[in-house]
């Protein structure tokens, strides 16, 4: 059955298609959950509440752009409305922000211990991290996202990488004096 056939059918409720959606993306939307999430678990829950509004509001697709596009929207949305809720997000003056720049060598650093610390940050900074650097939303959007300031965005981002930068700086100190 192509694409098109299971929009339309889920548009009909169809537990088939609506299966088969699943099927299709569910990894795809799940890696993107466990960005966005403190952990496994919650990455589970939020790619469930993913697919409960997708197939809510499969209605709405209007085929501008592609259905995966359409359900990452929905899929990052679900993830970050739990932090809207609680309030992780600290107000800041633009002027306090400074620029970090992280140096990795690949060599040196795996993917793994990468993304474990990434996932390690406190909510307000990785998610804007995440938001800004793995998937290209400008300071912005992320404000408009979040219902933050872009200096709150800005700021959120400079600490994020400062700790990433000091976390990847112990963690070459420590390997280099393991290998000697």
């Amino acid at each position: 059955m192509s694409l098109e056939q299971l929009i339309i059918n889920c548009k009909k409720n169809d537990a088939k298609a609506q299966s088969q959606i699943y099927k299709l993306f569910s990894g795809k939307l799940f890696s993107l959950c466990l960005k966005y999430s403190k952990n496994y678990a919650e990455a589970q829950d939020n790619l469930q509440d993913s697919f409960v509004t997708i197939f809510k509001k499969i209605d709405q697709f209007s085929h501008k752009g592609s259905l995966e596009g359409w359900m990452k929207r929905i899929t990052i949305n679900t993830a970050l409305q739990r932090y809207r809720s609680v309030g992780v997000f600290n107000i800041v003056n633009e002027d306090q922000i400074e620029d970090v720049a992280i140096e990795i060598d690949e060599e040196e650093i795996s993917l793994d211990f990468l993304l474990s610390i990434i996932q390690e940050l406190p909510d307000r900074y990785r998610l804007v991290f995440n938001l800004y650097v793995l998937d290209d939303y400008s300071h912005q959007e992320i404000a408009d996202m979040l219902d933050i300031s872009t200096g709150t965005s800005k700021s959120n981002l400079s600490r994020a990488r400062l700790i990433l930068k000091e976390k990847i700086e112990h963690y070459k100190v420590r390997d280099n004096s393991q290998s000697l």
